[in-house]
């Protein structure tokens, strides 16, 4: 149930606060948020002067066809276009002050997810549940905040194919250390409720890479199953991309660009945690998606090879290209 609070607003600033805020959705605490205004043409232009967009529009326009090839082909989305991703990267380094442009990697986009483990903490787990249905609220089309619940069919059926793209900088702090992405999926055979998990062990030091694991059969009617991140007698940190769960035809995976793992619940899903919630989150563990603003010199050997770059002394190559 929600928790809910009170506000007591003074009378002479009744008026302001009715004229500038509105009540958000209750999902966990009570919010406010600014209210929605139209823009003056004054005030639009002032906007779109401040704008990243001219900027990322001028060094795209300097692109090279190699180059925007190559931010093509690192588009995860089914339709690819690289002008897509590079603007979102782009726009979050001038955001960020940071200088450049990167070389695109087919193992993460701008956004990736973060697991941090610092102590005293040592174990850090996350869930995103896959019940069978659920139901999500959509906007009506032509209604400013009218919304309908939709139901979501979710028709289980092997073979499920994990895979996940990760960077991980971890120590072990005790045996038995692990980093983990799995599904545990549930299955029935002759009245017997079993379980089994599909495991992606993730090595504890790695540069980015994607691992894939697949199982196609299990005894029984495989009925539904649930995902998790786990790490276990470790700290350091643990970046993530992409991770997909393919079954049916689609990838199931809620928020799998990474671009806000840490969201809970939302107006579209105020049932079910709209990316991952958390099971152990001690003191000193947390998660978050980040900008992953890695240096130029660090590029993946991909990225570098499609550039015509494989011999030393690649970071002054790298730099020539893209200024």
């Amino acid at each position: 149930m929600a928790k809910t609070a009170f506000i007591d607003v003074p009378p002479e600033l009744e008026e302001q606060y009715n004229s500038d805020l509105q009540s958000m959705d209750r999902f966990i605490l009570p919010r406010m948020k600014p209210k929605l205004t139209l823009l003056s043409k004054r005030k639009l232009t002032n906007i779109t002067n401040r704008a990243y967009l001219p900027q990322v529009a001028s060094l795209w326009a300097g692109f090279s066809d190699a180059q925007r090839q190559a931010w093509k082909d690192a588009d995860p989305r089914s339709q690819q276009h690289g002008w897509r991703l590079f603007l979102a990267d782009q726009s979050r380094r001038i955001n960020q002050s940071l200088a450049g442009v990167v070389v695109p990697s087919s193992f993460h986009q701008d956004m990736v997810g973060q697991l941090l483990i610092e102590a005293p903490a040592s174990e850090l787990k996350l869930l995103q549940n896959h019940p069978a249905s659920y139901f999500v609220y959509q906007k009506i089309e032509g209604k400013k905040s009218m919304f309908v619940p939709s139901e979501v069919n979710e028709s289980f059926s092997l073979p499920l194919v994990l895979s996940i793209s990760f960077k991980s900088d971890l120590t072990a702090t005790d045996s038995g250390a692990f980093a983990r992405f799995y599904a545990t999926i549930r299955h029935l055979y002759q009245g017997q409720n079993l379980s089994y998990d599909l495991i992606v062990d993730m090595p504890l030091q790695f540069h980015w890479d994607k691992i894939e694991m697949t199982v196609s059969s299990l005894i029984g009617l495989a009925v539904s199953y649930d995902l998790y991140i786990h790490l276990f007698n470790v700290t350091g940190e643990l970046l993530i991309d992409n991770p997909k769960a393919v079954h049916s035809g689609s990838n199931w995976v809620r928020d799998t660009f990474c671009e806000q793992i840490e969201r809970v619940f939302t107006r579209g899903f105020s049932l079910i945690p709209q990316s991952w919630s958390p099971l152990i989150l001690p003191t000193g563990a947390t998660y978050q998606s980040i900008y992953h603003a890695e240096a130029l010199y660090e590029a993946s050997v991909y990225g570098l090879k499609l550039y015509g770059v494989t011999e030393y002394g690649f970071e002054e190559k790298i730099l020539n290209i893209f200024t």
